[in-house]
Parts: C-alpha cells; structure tokens; sequence
C-alpha cells in the first residue's frame, strides 16, 4: 500500500516566506540573475542588470531646432523692425531646416517666417537673434556617460527609444528565470487530447506558465506524471539535472493516499515546509533538491493560481530585481457574511461596483475548483490570521485586479441566472465599450432583498404569484414598497422538465416525479417557486420528491446534474437542456423582467444598457435562442 502523506506542519504565510528565503540564501539562489546582452528589439520589459550609459551624446552635434536660417548672434544686432537687416546667404546666413548641423561660425537660427528675401542672394531680418536661439545643443538630451537607465529597470517602449538615440544597438538585461513545472496525476490529460469518463483537462500548468512570463520569467512543463513515487521521483530528478532556477510540483501536496510529493522531495533533498495556514492552498509544499527551490503547488486551480501570485511571481520578481507587485487597493463594503477559518489568512475573489457613492464587494463563490471565479474576480480580498471573518457591511480590503476606472463603470445585476444576460454583456461591450455589465446568481428574491438593501443596480427576477397570476409585481411591492421601481421585460423564456435523452422514466409532467430523482433550484428562485406551485396544484408534497433538498444555483447546473446521472429530472429552461444534450417538456412560457430602482435610470451605465436591450440587434439575437421569445423585450411594465 501506497505511504500516505499527512501534513508536517501548518506554518504561517509570513512565516513560510522566511522559511523560503533563508534556504535560498544558504543555498546561493537569492541573488538577482546575471546580465546577458540581447538587441533591443527583443528587449522590450526585459530588466537592466547594469545601469546604461550614453555611448553617444544626444544630439552630437548642434542642430536647427527650426526651419529658418542659421547665423552669427552678433551679426544681427543691428536689425530692428524699423530698420531691416540685410545678411547675405552663403556667407552672412545659411539656410537650415530642422535636425540639420549648424554651420561653423554660427549660433542661432532665425525661422523662415520672420525672414522676407529681397533677391536671391539676400534676405531680410527685424530683430536680433539672441545666442543658441531655436538650437539644439550637443548633448542638450543625453552627453556621452551619462546614465540614461538605472539598474533594475523594466523596459519601455521608450527606454528603447532612448537606447537607440544615444548610440547603443544592445543592451545587458538580467536573464530570465527559467522554471520546470511537472504536473501529476493519473486523472489528467492534455488540453490536445477528448476527455473520457473520470478524466480531467490539466490546465493548471498553463496558468503557472503565464504568470511566470508576464512577470518576465520562462517556464515549461514537462509531460503529465501519473500518481507512482517512482515516476515522480525520476521526472524530479530529471528536472534538477536541467538546472533550473525554480521546480513546479503540481499537485500530489494533499494528504491523500496518492500524494506522493512530499515523499519524492525528501528522498532527493529535504521537505522545508507542508501546510501553509492560507485558505485556499493549504497544502503547500516547500522545498530543495540539488541547492533548486521546489514548491509542490496544490491541484485546485484556485489554490494553484493563488500561490503563483503568492509564492512564485514573488521570486521570479526578486530574481529580476524588480520590487514586489504591488496591486492598487481598495476599501469596499462586503455585501455578504464571510465566514473564515481563524487560524488561516484567507483570501476571497470578489466582484466589485460602486452604488450610491461607494465600492462594495460581492464574494463569488469559493471553491477550490471552481476557475470562473478566477475570470469573474475584479480584485482579491484579504481577511488577516485571527479574524473569524466579515459581517454583511463589513468593510474589506481589496487588491484589484482590474482598473478603478472600469470598476466604476461597472453594472452589478445580481438575481436570477439567465444564461442570455451574458448575450446582453457581449452587445453591451459592443455598443458602449466603456460600459460592463457582472451578474452574481442569488435567486430571484435575494435579487430584490439586494436592491432593497442598495447593493446592486437592478435584478432579474420571474416571480409567479398564482393568486394574481403576474409575474413579479406582486413581489416588488411585497419587497421594495419604499423603493420606486421601474420593471422592463428582458424576454419571454420556457419553463419545464429537463430529462435525460430519451426519457427513460417515461415522465410527461409534475404528476410523474413522485418516485424519481429530481433536481431543485435554491429557495428564493423563481424556479423553485413555480415548480413549488405546480406540486400544489398536483398535491404533490414536497416530501414525496426525492432529491427536493438537492439545490444548484443555475439552470446549466441542474442541466448538468441530470446529464450526469446524479437525477432523473430538473426543472429549467429549454436552452439548458439543449445546452446539455437532454430531453426537455414544456410546461409554461414565463416573462423575466430587470427590476431598477428608478433612481438609477439616469445613470449613464443604465441607459446604456436600455438602448441595448432595446437595439434591433440584440431582440432578433434573443429571439432566435431557443425558448426564448423577444418581442416584449425592453418594453416597461405597468406597477
């Protein structure tokens, strides 16, 4: 049986960043990368790894800064406006047009403007140059050894620029670190290759790769290693042989029966740390091997991409000699209760926006695996050691991943999920570049409990109330009486039965489900509302269906949940089963509206996306989906 790996210990950040930083000084590996001379179109955000000096004054020689004509200052100080001044060309003046050398004798520039000609041989002028006027002075820019760029300096287009002006065609920039990433696990394939049944994309490895070059370093990976000690233990080894400057171990750092990492390192070198108190990425791994850095980096892609930018963007920057990446940051509003684990600095992805004046974060969700919050993150919130977490209102602070500028022009709906809303983001990009929409699921209600509480722009929502048999009206006054509300129709969608192909269960409406395995939506979803009234008019408990308590967030993930065989039937709209390859029976044809508080109408980021929604365009796009029917799309609905 295979050894099993538990933690060694459960160290500190702070803590695990000395730890690394003492073993690469006793092993030599601290210091910045030596230098190598490479043309300067291929240096561009290459570093200096010495300071560059002018090989060349720039300019190097004295030049016209104008048009005009070059003279002798002290020949023209006779010239007045009344009396003009005759210089005779070729000998008194000499014309010049801008960059070219100054004649000898000569120490000004007249422009041709203020000149008349009187024959061809002579002009005339008004006033007296003074000395070096409208010249560029050798070396005015740059004098030969003079330092142009200092040491561990990041280079621009313009640096180039300067380079090539004072005379260099090479410049000496720090070596890039190179990186040998060995991803493991006999679950994963290639991105080139169909997964089956049980396997998973490795893409961990490309996300590492690309943090470690937009931060100036080179990394490959070597091909996918299954879960055996022995396998491991060679492409380790065959790595060090390589010599790099830094070891990526991907995954196998957990405490799992086939986490062999740990064990590898230390029979080729020595375990320094494993258990990092960081949420998400615990398992950490930090060691050496033939005096090389090695971190084991945890499976998840989350935990993965947050020790890059903890742990390894961090030294591939040192080795450059660049400062630590600092992200702006900022303080926001936290929109939801966060738990944390209080031994642990826990780092949370968050969509941010401003309303009324300020920022406020909604976290998205946490897994481990789930990379979409990667994509949706505009920042990274850190919740310090100690702290049992943030109170709805609480105050966050957030390092950003996109602009401050973009953030503030963001639209938060948050609500319902309609996958279409993503088809609304794209037109709105489209129409008003400028302008960004993000949407956070929360269900219908919690999409309404979130204006009320002004925590989002507008909601989607398609709340059946049988009573009146409307949709959403009732709620909005049930919801937000205080609130003035202006209710526009985003599109008419169907509602009903996903299946799996075929139908194996034989189910043609609600009154079939008792029996098999259903697939609910969250309290509060529009979904789970309708489907709790049609139980009722089939006085069908909830009790009787199995899986009631089985909640997902989204229609594609019901979808998916019924495509994998965790149930035999869902409710949701037609696209995601489709979507998914599934059967789907109708069963009602629902108008889902975006509630705005009207004192957002005005907003420029609101009226954007009105003129979208109401664009020719996008209604025909809409319409043509399946289940979906546009042509009350954009139209206000009478409270």
């Amino acid at each position: 049986m295979a050894k099993r790996q538990i933690y060694l210990e459960d160290i500190p950040l702070d803590e695990a960043r000395a730890i690394l930083q003492t073993a690469l000084v006793s092993a030599g590996k601290a210091a910045t990368a030596p230098g190598e001379s490479v043309p300067l179109d291929e240096a561009l955000g290459r570093v200096t790894a010495v300071p560059a000096r002018a090989a060349l004054s720039s300019p190097h020689f004295h030049c016209a800064a104008m048009d005009g004509y070059a003279v002798s200052a002290a020949d023209t100080v006779e010239a007045r406006e009344t009396k003009a001044l005759a210089l005779r060309l070729g000998s008194e003046a000499y014309q010049v047009n801008t960059g070219d050398p100054l004649p000898e004798a000569t120490n000004a520039v007249i422009m041709i403007e203020n000149t008349n000609q009187s024959d061809e041989s002579t002009i005339l002028i008004y006033a007296a140059a003074a000395p070096w006027q409208h010249v560029r002075l050798m070396g005015e820019d740059m004098v030969a050894t003079e330092t142009v760029l200092q040491v561990n300096h990041q280079l621009r287009p313009v640096d180039l620029g300067a380079l090539a002006g004072c005379g260099h065609q090479r410049v000496t920039v720090r070596r890039k670190p190179r990186v040998v990433i060995i991803p493991t696990g006999s679950e994963l394939v290639t991105a080139r290759e169909q997964p089956k049944r049980g396997q998973l994309i490795e893409y961990n490895s490309l996300i590492l790769r690309s943090q470690i070059s937009e931060n100036g370093g080179i990394a490959e990976a070597t091909d996918i290693v299954g879960d055996d000690e022995t396998a491991l233990r060679d492409a380790l080894s065959a790595a060090a042989a390589a010599k790099p400057d830094l070891i990526l171990i991907l995954s196998g750092s957990s405490a799992g029966s086939h986490d062999f990492t740990a064990d590898a390192l230390q029979s080729l070198g020595e375990v320094l740390a494993h258990g990092i108190a960081v949420r998400p990425g615990h398992p950490v791994i930090i060691g050496m091997a033939a005096r090389i850095p090695i971190i084991g980096v945890p499976g998840y892609p989350v935990s993965a991409a947050l020790t890059g930018e903890l742990f390894i963007v961090p030294l591939i920057r040192q080795w450059l000699g660049l400062a630590s990446q600092e992200l702006s940051t900022i303080e926001a509003v936290s929109t939801r209760k966060i738990a944390s684990p209080i031994g642990d600095d826990d780092f949370v992805r968050v969509a941010l926006a401003e309303l009324d004046g300020r920022l406020q974060a909604t976290p998205l969700q946490r897994g481990a695996g789930v990379i979409t919050s990667l994509v949706q993150a505009d920042g990274l919130a850190h919740i310090p050691r100690f702290h049992e977490g943030v109170d709805r209102g609480g105050k966050l602070k957030v390092s950003l991943y996109r602009p401050l500028s973009l953030i503030k022009r963001t639209l938060l709906i948050m609500g319902s999920h309609d996958p279409m809303l993503d088809l609304l983001a794209t037109h709105l990009r489209l129409h008003s570049p400028d302008q960004r929409i993000v949407s956070v699921n929360v269900g219908s209600i919690g999409g309404l409990i979130a204006l009320r509480r002004g925590e989002a722009h507008l909601a989607g929502c398609h709340l059946f109330h049988p009573e009146s048999a409307t949709y959403n009206t009732h709620y909005l006054a049930r919801y937000l009486p205080e609130e003035p509300v202006e209710l526009v129709t985003f599109a008419r969608r169907e509602q009903g039965l996903i299946l799996p192909p075929g139908n194996p269960r034989g189910i043609t409406s609600v009154a079939d489900l008792p029996g098999a395995r259903y697939i609910n939506r969250q309290r509060g979803a529009g979904t789970r509302m309708l489907f709790d009234h049609l139980l009722a008019q089939h006085e069908i408990s909830p009790d009787d269906i199995a899986g009631y308590r089985h909640e997902e967030y989204t229609h594609l993930a019901v979808a998916a949940a019924v495509a994998d065989g965790i149930g035999d039937c869902g409710m949701g709209l037609r696209s995601a089963a489709e979507a998914m390859g599934l059967d789907f029976i109708g069963l009602t044809w629902e108008r889902f509206d975006l509630a705005i508080p009207r004192r957002h109408l005005q907003s420029a980021g609101i009226q954007a996306l009105l003129a979208t929604l109401r664009s020719s365009d996008f209604r025909r796009e809409l319409g043509a989906q399946s289940g979906y029917r546009s042509d009350e799309t954009g139209q206000s609905v009478d409270l």
